[in-house]
């Protein structure tokens, strides 16, 4: 039998201005599903014009262009009464819906799950908010600041050498969409369960909060606080090792079991501070963790990243190097595991674009980057869903498409 994704023939109607709810979408169209982006007629998505720009004469810019590749664009005003008309005809042939339409305004745009779950009850109505649709801050409006800092995660940053080399820094963001992009991973694993079941129960209403998927990042350190532990950047880092400065690049070292550190000392060239016998009892290592990583790291700096890593993890110690970008493109794994797709951007010509962070028996292929608001009105709004060029025409002019 042919290998086929393991989504063909699920239809995804996707309702999203944000980079969660885009990027949950992303992940199913890679995974074969048909998905189709509601855009707002003539502009489009706002993300169209988030920066980084590619190239002036595009339809979408960088952050545009990743999160929508493989999804086909209609226009529709969901502010008026045909445009919700003709979105209630394409959920009557989906699978899933995702949106990401804020609590107040889905009621005006008769969008809300109770009511869009009454009237397709096979749908998997899939909500994606910064702070979800139930409770005192469903109505909140977030973005990626907020869902970061108030998932925890900028109270433990920057920490390690970072905070070594920054002390006065205040609590920082992960540069980009971090927090955005665990929301649309949490959406499609929650999806995913929702489809597991799908035959026996039905729809179901699935409800994302950005922050709570955030706040699983941070799992261990509840934990800890749960214990009367409260860690913050200046504790969160390894006793001893972490982030190593060398001569040409950083390399991490995790040194946690007996024969690591015995390796370490060899590898080190058995330095007469690391003979001292304290140093056997690990606890006693965690107790002079800051006077063995002043050693570690004036020694590292003498050292060239790729000898230190192969040397290394010659000797069973945890060793890896940080990658540049130009060496993720040329790393054998990368290429192995299909990481990248060539995709033509017109005006740009071929773009190596990253695929999908999971594999199946078929590579993940990146088959069509984003067209111009709208572009598929006339094959699923006309074809698909049988409506005359007359209306199409009509709806143009009226601004429902």
């Amino acid at each position: 039998m042919k290998d086929t994704p393991p989504l063909d023939g699920v239809v995804v109607i996707e309702n999203a201005k944000g980079v969660a709810a885009s990027y949950a979408g992303r992940m199913l169209a890679l995974m074969g599903a048909t998905v189709i982006k509601v855009e707002l007629p003539g502009t489009g998505d706002p993300l169209r014009q988030a920066a980084p720009a590619l190239h002036a004469d595009l339809q979408a810019d960088a952050l545009f262009a990743y999160l929508n590749v493989n999804k086909s664009s209609v226009t529709l005003d969901l502010t008026q009464s045909e445009g919700q008309k003709l979105l209630k005809e394409l959920l009557a042939r989906a699978t899933i819906f995702i949106d990401d339409t804020y609590p107040d305004i889905r009621h005006h745009q008769t969008l809300t799950p109770e009511s869009i779950c009454a009237l397709f009850p096979k749908l998997i109505y899939v909500s994606v908010l910064p702070f979800g649709a139930l409770g005192e801050h469903s109505q909140y409006r977030g973005y990626e600041i907020n869902a970061f800092h108030s998932g925890g995660e900028g109270y433990l940053m920057p920490n390690g050498l970072a905070l070594e080399m920054f002390p006065e820094r205040p609590p920082v963001k992960i540069y980009g969409h971090f927090a955005e992009f665990n929301g649309g991973v949490s959406a499609v694993c929650a999806t995913f369960a929702a489809l597991m079941v799908h035959d026996e129960v039905g729809g179901q209403w699935v409800d994302i909060s950005v922050q709570d998927a955030n706040v699983a990042v941070g799992c261990f350190n509840l934990q800890q606080l749960g214990e009367g532990t409260l860690e913050h950047r200046h504790e969160r880092s390894f006793k001893y090792g972490g982030v190593l400065e060398c001569s040409d690049g950083f390399a991490e070292n995790l040194t946690l079991e007996q024969h690591q550190w015995e390796g370490l000392v060899t590898l080190m060239g058995e330095p007469a501070w690391a003979m001292d016998e304290a140093l056997k009892d690990p606890l006693e290592r965690s107790r002079q963790g800051k006077k063995i990583n002043d050693h570690l790291r004036a020694w590292a700096k003498t050292q060239k990243v790729q000898d230190l890593v192969e040397k290394g993890q010659a000797l069973k110690i945890p060793f890896a190097k940080y990658a540049e970008p130009a060496d993720i493109f040329a790393s054998e794994q990368t290429q192995a595991r299909h990481m990248f797709s060539d995709i033509d951007f017109p005006g740009l010509g071929k773009v190596a674009m990253l695929t999908a962070p999971l594999q199946f028996s078929l590579p993940s292929t990146l088959n069509s980057c984003p067209n111009t608001p709208g572009a598929d009105n006339q094959r699923i709004l006309g074809q698909w869903l049988q409506h005359k060029e007359t209306d199409l025409q009509r709806w143009l002019t009226q601004g429902v498409v």
